[in-house]
């Protein structure tokens, strides 16, 4: 996991994509809530096996100021007939080839990447913190928690 200091973090970079409903989002838009971003795709045998968990993780969050949206590559018939057999609690975001090129780190000319990978995005639109692999929600509620707390603690 790769944790940014205060002074270390960056601003998300702004994507605008549409979901599998025909909504268009955009990052930008959503400042003033705590994003989670999951890179992700229907080849992913750690990304099928974490979908449950990371299901229960937006459904403690459904209705505060917690925004999940999940990326893939992959295009809308092949996401279609995977949500067919497994359900998502969140937005997904198909064909985000683009977005993935934004967020992967490039290491000589190659995409670097893995999957599932996640950014925690802050109130403010920085990425508060990465990760990726197996088992890493525990450290997103963690950091969702502490992000409405924080936010919470400021407004009282």
């Amino acid at each position: 996991m790769i944790i940014l200091g205060q002074n270390n973090r960056k601003t998300a970079k702004n994507f605008r994509a549409v979901t599998m409903t025909g909504k268009t989002v955009e990052l930008s838009s959503l400042k003033g809530k705590v994003v989670v971003l999951t890179f992700w795709t229907t080849r992913c045998q750690v990304c099928h096996e974490e979908l449950p968990k990371l299901n229960r993780l937006a459904d403690q969050y459904r209705g505060q100021n917690v925004v999940f949206l999940g990326l893939t590559t992959d295009n809308e018939t092949k996401v279609e007939k995977y949500l067919k057999k497994n359900r998502f609690n969140y937005e997904i975001l198909p064909n985000t080839f683009g977005v993935l090129l934004q967020y992967a780190e490039n290491d000589n000319g190659k995409i670097n990447m893995g999957y599932p990978t996640h950014f925690l995005v802050n109130q403010k639109g920085e990425i508060e913190f990465k990760t990726s692999g197996f088992a890493k929600t525990e450290k997103l509620s963690s950091g969702i928690s502490n992000l409405l707390s924080a936010r919470s603690a400021r407004a009282e």
